[in-house]
């Protein structure tokens, strides 16, 4: 504050105006030493009363003709507060003290003048509402005196007294006859009355009464200890309201609102009542009395959640976490919509009878000549375009053992199947085995007899054969067509070609290819530069690319498709064998290929499946006696520990399947961890945790995971033949197991006397009954058929002489090593131990 606006005290201020408005700087203090100035304005209270200092006495001029009306004695004014004596100049605190002073007084004149405004409005809003009503009351009292007395005559000179006004009855009106009496009494001065301001009274405030915008709550009431308190604020008031209407509403009896309640598999009880539209805690004591403790986190199944919804009315709407699959398949197609599509022909035999290189001659390709040792390992999908124009789809299953599931999924997903039988070599296991499930499958099959041109082949002797099994060719009577060829020298190929057509004729094949597409994973691999494959054959509709598709528990969009020569394709119709690129991963061989409409339904139905194997495979099953026995049966035998890596899922699924297979009772195969691609870094790290060795079928480790290998010790073996693969892991088993120990029993022997040898030691007098007894053989001692010892010879006597054998009929004294517990009439046996390699 500069030196000019300082008050000076003691001067003579100038005659002029007095200022209602004071401008200052107040200074005000923070925290942490911070300090601000601001501007201030006081508008000072203009006061007015009287020369002499006394309070103003509020004059009411009344007419001359009726004096005033005794009124109630006035309310005493309070006095003004006495001025604060003056500070001396140059005291700051006493300055500051001043204007805070002059803060408060200014709020306190704003706060007064809003009240007092309040107040005025309240009143004459009481007044008005008070004389309509009274208005209101006169009115009907007129009505109904009218009516009472219709026939009364009207009074010939009515006083004036009785002409008076509705507005005459009030109060007002009443005092002032009376009060202009008095005045003639008293002789005043008669004339108009002069007007009177009439001064509403001020309610008294009381602490429990509703004071709206009363303020706030201010230094200067919180010292002077202000009665009325701090009034309720408007939120505070529409709070209240809005209370009160809610329990106005709640109290009025309303029909309750059934709701359908839509529950699944399973619900916790809050979701539960939340659907309900209900509290959880009445949803629990419903529980509670049921005899269920459960709280509102509690997941009860749908049963439970079934007789809550009853219990309170409502309609309940099951559904399952399965029902998002529904819809999948699409709707049946209708016959005018249906197409001649081309016939699936699936080729199956045992091992080794060319059934790959009577593809080979039928396509005109070489592909057995790219197979691990001539035999095929994985399924095979292929088209050829026969001479007549016509497409036939062939599927190349494997012939070995252990690709059974393979050969059962070709026979579900064809449409006709040639059995290939060697001429020479006549029905073998899995000719037997392929014939069961093209029989399952329901399929017309055709036999072909192949290496007819082999000097030891005898067709007549195949046809035989097919007997037993219930397979009547047509040269013998029956309906299945048989067709002698030679996939090596290319003869009678045109006659299989004719058979597989007039039989697909017979069938009538047809699709519609105006559909999303639908199909079969035939195969599916890792592949390192494309990433997830399957080779998918396609059964209705059409696969584009772009299109969105879920297959088992995995998901994608086409990116590209790829048929049977490498060439990519736009689409892929009925019947036609393509692999698929866009795969999220790697899908099981048999899984159900589908087109759907967008991705999230493709997101939700795969994460349904694979929510759903993950159940399977942590579930256990419930114990009893019988597991728990099995359990312990299952611990005692040794586990051999192996990780599978495959090119393709169906390879891989079939080894696990042949590596079970050799378990025993002895020795029991673990497969940690089977999939497919290369040999990654994991599964070395897997491996040597578990002292496990890395099966290769078909691949091979990186560097990084070889370079990991060496360091840890793990055996990685690669195979590309299952023959070798399985003989392997079955030698490895046996070896784990060591070899077979065998007992020979060479000697028995009656003990008949007890000897002392030595100072310790005892010998045994014997009488041999059987066989032999040798120094250094294995010895049992029984007693009362107990065995009480087991050890070995130590020294072998006859007489007094030393001798390496003795033989039945002869008498001889022993010494057991490290045991003295023997008796006349024990029985003294020997044996030799035969280690043999122990197979599977």
């Amino acid at each position: 504050m500069s030196d000019d606006n300082k008050p000076k005290l003691g001067a003579r201020a100038p005659l002029g105006i007095k200022r209602t408005v004071d401008v200052g700087k107040v200074k005000q203090s923070f925290s942490h030493g911070r300090t601000k100035s601001v501007v201030v304005e006081v508008k000072r209270r203009r006061v007015l009363g009287r020369p002499d200092g006394a309070p103003e006495e509020t004059v009411v001029e009344t007419a001359p003709e009726a004096p005033a009306p005794v009124a109630a004695p006035p309310k005493p004014v309070a006095e003004a507060p006495k001025p604060r004596p003056a500070a001396a100049p140059n005291d700051l605190m006493s300055r500051q003290e001043r204007q805070a002073q002059l803060l408060r007084e200014a709020e306190e004149a704003r706060l007064q003048m809003l009240e007092d405004q309040r107040r005025r409005e309240e009143t004459a809003r009481a007044e008005a509402a008070e004389a309509e009503r009274r208005r209101a009351e006169e009115k009907r009292r007129e009505e109904e005196t009218r009516e009472a007395a219709p026939a009364a005559p009207e009074p010939a000179a009515p006083e004036p007294q009785a002409a008076a006004t509705p507005a005459a009855s009030t109060p007002a009106a009443k005092r002032e006859p009376a009060a202009a009496d008095d005045d003639n009494n008293r002789g005043v001065r008669r004339g108009p009355p002069l007007p009177v301001r009439k001064e509403a009274p001020k309610p008294a405030r009381g602490r429990g009464e509703d004071h709206r915008r009363s303020g706030k709550l201010t230094v200067t009431r919180a010292l002077e200890g202000d009665e009325n308190g701090r009034a309720r604020s408007l939120a505070a008031l529409r709070r209240a309201r809005e209370k009160e209407r809610r329990a106005h509403i709640g109290g009025a009896n309303q029909a309750k609102q059934v709701r359908d309640v839509v529950v699944p598999e399973a619900i916790t009880v809050q979701e539960l009542a939340n659907r309900m539209a209900e509290k959880g805690a009445d949803l629990v004591k419903a529980l509670f009395k049921m005899g269920s403790m459960a709280t509102i986190n509690t997941t009860i199944d749908q049963d439970t959640a079934e007789l809550l919804v009853t219990e309170f009315g409502h309609n309940i709407k099951r559904v399952s976490d399965s029902d998002v699959e529904i819809g999948l398949e699409g709707e049946a197609d209708n016959d005018t919509d249906l197409l001649p599509r081309p016939p699936v022909v699936t080729i199956m035999g045992h091992v080794d009878h060319g059934k790959t290189s009577l593809l080979d001659a039928l396509r005109g390709t070489d592909v057995v000549s790219g197979e691990a040792g001539g035999i095929t390992q994985h399924i095979g999908a292929y088209q050829v375009k026969v001479a007549t124009g016509d497409i036939v789809t062939f599927l190349d299953t494997p012939g070995h053992e252990a690709f059974t599931e393979m050969r059962g999924r070709g026979a579900n997903v064809t449409d006709i199947v040639v059995l290939v039988v060697a001429g020479d070599d006549g029905l073998k296991p899995q000719s037997i085995e392929a014939i069961s499930h093209t029989k399952a499958a329901g399929v017309p099959m055709i036999v072909a007899i192949n290496k007819s041109d082999k000097p030891g082949s005898k067709p007549q002797k195949v046809r035989e054969e097919l007997l037993q099994h219930e397979v009547v060719v047509e040269d013998m009577g029956g309906d299945v067509q048989d067709v002698e060829v030679s996939a090596l020298k290319k003869t009678n190929l045109d006659k299989l070609l004719d058979a597989i057509l007039m039989q697909a004729e017979l069938l009538e094949l047809k699709a519609n290819p105006n559909r999303p597409g639908e199909g079969t994973v035939i195969e599916a691999k890792l592949d390192k530069g494309r990433g997830p494959v399957a080779t998918v054959l396609v059964s209705r509709g059409t696969v584009r690319v772009g299109d969105i598709f879920v297959v088992g528990a995995e998901w994608g969009k086409v990116r590209a498709l790829v048929d049977d020569r490498g060439v990519q394709v736009k689409e892929a119709g009925p019947s036609k064998p393509v692999e698929v690129l866009g795969l999220s991963g790697t899908p099981m061989a048999g899984d159900v290929f589908a087109v759907v409409e967008n991705e999230a339904r493709a997101r939700e139905i795969a994460a349904y499946r694979a929510s759903v194997l993950q159940r399977k495979r942590t579930t256990q099953a419930p114990a009893n006696l019988e597991t728990m026995f099995s359990a312990l049966k299952e611990k005692q035998a040794l586990e051999y520990p192996l990780i599978v890596k495959g090119d393709v899922q169906g390879s891989v699924e079939a080894i696990v399947a042949a590596v079970n297979r050799i378990s025993t009772d002895d020795i029991k195969a673990r497969v940690l961890h089977s999939g497919v691609g290369g040999i990654t870094e994991s599964d070395v790290t897997l491996a040597g945790a578990s002292g496990a060795p890395i099966i290769g079928f078909g691949v091979r480790a990186n560097a990084k995971a070889r370079e990991i290998a060496e360091q840890r010790g793990v055996a990685l073996k690669y195979y590309d033949v299952i023959y070798d693969l399985v003989d392997d892991v079955k030698a490895a088993m046996a070896g784990q197991l060591g070899p077979e120990k065998i007992e020979h029993v060479v000697g028995r022997a009656e003990i008949r006397e007890v000897f002392q040898a030595g100072k310790h030691g005892k010998a045994a007098g014997l009488l041999v009954l059987e066989g032999f007894i040798r120094k250094a053989l294995k010895a049992r001692v029984m007693r009362d058929d107990v065995i009480i010892y087991n050890g070995s010879v130590s020294s072998l006597r006859r007489f007094k002489d030393d001798v390496a054998e003795v033989r039945a009929g002869l008498e001889c004294g022993v010494t057991l090593e490290a045991t003295t517990d023997i008796k006349a009439g024990d029985y003294l046996e020997t044996f030799e131990v035969e280690e043999r390699e122990r197979t599977l």
